[in-house]
C-alpha cells in the first residue's frame, strides 16, 4: 500500500481544492491519519472507494472525539524601547524581553474513519474531519453515501457527540430518546439526578441528588439572609 505522505500526494493531484494534512501518531503502531477539510470531504472519499491502487472499498470503523477548549502558553520575544540614563543624559534604545502570553485554542468536535481494502487486502487508511467549534459550528458532510457501513455509525456519533452530518439519509438519534437532551461522550457532559428509565434511582444517583439538593437550599439561604440585611 501507498504510504501516507503517497496517498496525501494523489488526493491533492485527483482532487482540485482538496486541503489535506497529515495527523502523526507517535506510538508504536504509528497508525498516522489524514486530515481532510469539509468542503472536499465527500469527493476524496469517492477517490480512496474508486481508486484503482488504493480500492478503500469498506468503512470498518467511525468513532466521535470531543476536544475540549485547551489554554496554551507560549513565550515570545518583544522589543520596545526603553529610556535609559547614560552619563546622566536620557537616551531612548530598543531592548528585547522575553513574554509569557497565553490564548485559548477553541475547542471541537472530530469524526474519524478507518478504512480497509477488501479487493487489495490492506489498510487501515484513517481520515479525520473536524467541526469549527463545539456550540453552532458542528456539521460535517456525511460519508453515508460512499460507504455504506457509516450510516448507523454516524448516528451514533450524532447521538453522543452531537456532530450533524448533512447528506445522511436518516440521521436521528440510536442509543438516546428522541427527547434526551445534551450528549453523553461530550467531555463536559454532566449526568443527570435520576433518569426516565428508572423508576427507582441507584444510591449514587439518590446521593448525589441529595447533595445537589443541599446546596441548592445553602445557596438560597445565604441568598435570603444577605437580602434581609440589604433591607436592614
Amino acid at each position: 500500500m501507498k504510504s501516507i505522505e503517497e496517498i496525501k500526494s494523489a488526493i491533492e493531484a485527483a482532487v482540485s481544492g482538496a486541503r489535506v494534512g497529515i495527523v502523526p501518531n507517535g506510538s508504536p503502531s504509528g497508525q498516522h491519519s489524514l486530515l481532510l477539510d469539509p468542503q472536499h470531504a465527500v469527493a476524496v472519499a469517492k477517490f480512496l472507494r474508486d481508486d484503482k491502487e488504493l480500492q478503500l472499498d469498506f468503512l470498518s470503523n467511525a468513532t466521535g472525539v470531543d476536544w475540549l477548549d485547551k489554554e496554551i502558553t507560549e513565550k515570545v520575544k518583544v522589543t520596545r524601547p526603553v529610556t535609559k540614563t547614560v552619563d546622566g543624559v536620557d537616551q531612548t534604545m530598543e531592548e528585547t524581553v522575553e513574554e509569557t502570553r497565553k490564548h485559548v485554542q477553541p475547542g471541537y468536535l472530530e469524526a474519524v474513519y478507518h478504512l480497509y481494502s477488501m479487493a487489495r487486502k490492506h489498510g487501515p487508511v484513517i481520515l479525520r474531519m473536524r467541526t469549527g467549534n463545539r456550540t453552532d459550528q458542528v456539521e460535517l458532510p456525511s460519508l453515508t453515501p460512499v460507504w455504506r457501513s457509516a450510516e448507523f455509525q454516524e448516528r451514533e456519533i450524532f447521538d453522543l457527540f452531537g456532530i450533524v452530518f448533512t447528506g445522511h439519509p436518516d440521521l436521528r438519534r440510536i442509543l438516546m430518546w428522541d427527547n434526551f437532551k445534551d450528549h453523553p461522550m461530550r467531555r463536559d457532559y454532566v449526568e443527570p439526578d435520576d433518569f426516565e428509565y428508572e423508576p427507582t434511582a441507584h444510591d449514587e444517583v439518590l446521593a448525589r441528588a441529595a447533595a445537589h439538593r443541599a446546596a441548592r437550599q445553602g445557596s438560597a439561604v445565604a441568598a435570603a439572609e444577605a437580602n434581609a440585611g440589604a433591607e436592614r
